[in-house]
């Protein structure tokens, strides 16, 4: 983190936006959230352009700036950079993180892994946190058979960074992933599904919290 950046915010709820879903903008969600505490929000969208995703990063980082809230974007240190976000969030087959790190100018750096030796070399070439999953079976994103939260407890002798565990979490099996020892969920379709996402996200902030 560069001196003087506000203190960025890696615990809880990550909420995994697309640009858009079912006519509804990711700015439109993002502020219809805010009152509900969530402070950690990631831009995953590998469908749009360039542009369109510039644009929309551009809108989440006025919101989240003045609410304190950390922007993530998903696998694109030029967009994260230009927008102004927080961090990037990089996958296995995206650019290496040490490359990654140097444009980010000591941003955030998260990296998807999905095994205990994925994890050490993220934390081995300077990850500042681990997303790790699929926890359980997801609708969202193929990356393999689910884990299970016994995969979380095995990396705690090894990562020392926090592990946001991902892949399937819900409002069931919140509490299994957190005793296992994630230091933070990542959650789309549980949230993003929903009918009424503030209410969503406030049940899921309201078992964090305690």
């Amino acid at each position: 983190m560069s001196k003087g950046h506000r203190p960025l915010y890696l615990g809880g709820l990550c909420l995994l936006l697309e640009r858009e879903l079912d006519g509804k903008s990711a700015f439109d969600t993002v502020v219809s959230i805010i009152p509900k505490g969530i402070k950690w929000v990631q831009l995953r969208d590998k469908e749009s352009t360039p542009l369109q995703l510039y644009k929309s990063a551009r809108l989440l980082r006025t919101v989240t700036s003045i609410n304190d809230v950390t922007l993530i974007i998903n696998d694109r240190p030029d967009i994260a950079m230009a927008a102004g976000a927080d961090g990037v969030h990089l996958g296995q087959d995206d650019l290496p993180i040490v490359e990654a790190k140097k444009m980010m100018g000591g941003k955030l750096t998260g990296v998807s892994t999905h095994n205990l030796q994925q994890a050490i070399e993220a934390q081995r070439n300077g990850a500042d946190y681990i997303g790790f999953g699929p926890i359980f079976d997801s609708s969202t994103k193929d990356a393999g058979p689910p884990l299970g939260p016994e995969a979380i407890t095995e990396l705690l002798p090894y990562i020392t960074i926090p592990i946001v565990a991902i892949g399937g979490i819900n409002l069931d099996n919140l509490e299994s992933v957190l005793n296992a020892g994630a230091n933070a969920v990542a959650v789309a379709s549980a949230i993003t599904y929903e009918d009424d996402i503030p209410e969503a996200v406030q049940r899921f902030m309201g078992i964090l919290g305690s």
